[in-house]
């Protein structure tokens, strides 16, 4: 019966305070807010538009040579 003591004696020592559980539990009690997918991907153009490379058309030459 002594070493039940004992034991029952060194868990009370091993458990937290109530205001200690308390504050844990205000802290990390629930999970926090759900991040959209949306809010996670930012979209930016790889290169900044260039007009003048942009009116070429690859197809041009095609058209000009072949008809």
């Amino acid at each position: 019966m002594l070493k039940t003591r004992e034991s029952d004696m060194a868990q009370d020592e091993k458990r937290p305070s109530d205001a200690a559980e308390a504050g844990r539990r205000a802290r990390f009690g629930r999970l926090p807010e759900r991040v959209r997918l949306e809010d996670t991907v930012q979209v930016k153009p790889a290169t900044v538009p260039d007009p003048a490379r942009d009116a070429y058309d690859s197809h041009d030459w095609l058209v000009r040579t072949c008809l």
